[in-house]
C-alpha cells in the first residue's frame, strides 16, 4: 500500500459526491484514472472533465489503481460492494450511516472517506470540506488521513456512531436553517416584500457563526 504522494484513484459513482471529491483530489494533484457508473452517459460526462476513463461494467474496471473511492448512497454501498474483489487495494466508502465493516472482505484495505459538508456538482466553487475518516488498520488509516490532510484543512478521525452524531447536527445547521430561509422567502412574497433586502442581515448572521468558536 503506497504512502501518500499522488495516488491512483478510480471514482464509483457520478452524483454530487463523486463529482466534488473528483474535482478536490484532482487539483490536488492526485490522478484519477477511471470514473465508473451504471449510466454510461453521466460517467463518460464526468471522466470528460475529470479527463480520465470512464467504465459502466464491472468487468472493464480498472484493477490497478492505489484507491477506489464508493461515493454513492448509503444504500447502494452493500449492493456495490459485493462486486468488487480488490485484495490489493485500498476501497473506502463516503456514507455517514454505514458501518466501516461493511466493506470487510471486499478489499485488502478498506476504509471511510465521509465529506462533511452540502455538495452540489452545479456549482462552480469547491467548498471548504472537513473530512472524517476511519480504516479497517493503521496503516490505511494513515493513508487516508494524508488522502484527506491533501483536499482539507480539517481532518478528524470518527467511527460510525461520531459520524452519525455529526451528520445530525449537520441536518439541523444546514437542512433546517434553509427550510427557515424558503419559509421567510414565501412569506416575504406573500407580504409584498423583496427578499433579497435581508440577504446582507443572513451574510453577517452566518459570518458571526464563527466568532462562537
Amino acid at each position: 500500500m503506497p504512502h501518500l504522494c499522488s495516488m491512483r484513484i478510480v471514482i464509483i459513482g457520478t452524483g454530487n459526491t463523486a463529482t466534488i471529491l473528483g474535482r478536490k483530489l484532482k487539483g490536488a494533484g492526485h490522478h484519477i484514472v477511471q470514473v465508473f457508473g451504471r449510466n454510461a452517459a453521466a460517467a463518460s460526462a464526468l471522466a470528460y472533465e475529470l479527463e480520465c476513463a470512464s467504465a459502466n461494467y464491472w468487468s472493464i474496471v480498472d484493477r490497478t489503481a492505489d484507491l477506489y473511492l464508493l461515493a454513492v448512497s448509503d444504500v447502494a454501498v452493500e449492493e456495490l460492494r459485493k462486486e468488487l474483489n480488490l485484495p490489493d487495494s485500498t476501497l473506502v466508502h463516503t456514507a455517514a450511516s454505514v458501518p466501516l465493516d461493511a466493506l470487510k472482505g471486499a478489499a485488502g484495505h478498506y476504509g471511510v472517506f465521509y465529506p462533511l459538508q452540502s455538495l452540489r456538482k452545479g456549482s462552480d466553487r469547491l467548498p471548504e470540506i472537513p473530512v472524517l475518516v476511519d480504516a479497517g488498520d493503521s496503516a490505511t488509516l494513515q493513508q487516508l488521513e494524508e488522502l484527506a490532510g491533501s483536499i482539507s484543512g480539517q481532518v478528524a478521525t470518527a467511527d460510525v456512531a461520531a459520524r452519525l452524531r455529526l451528520h445530525l447536527a449537520a441536518v439541523f445547521c444546514n437542512n433546517f436553517v434553509n427550510h427557515i430561509y424558503t419559509l421567510m422567502e414565501e412569506w416575504c412574497v406573500r407580504q409584498g416584500l423583496d427578499f433579497r433586502l435581508l440577504l446582507p442581515l443572513i451574510r453577517e448572521t452566518a459570518e458571526r457563526v464563527q466568532e462562537l468558536t
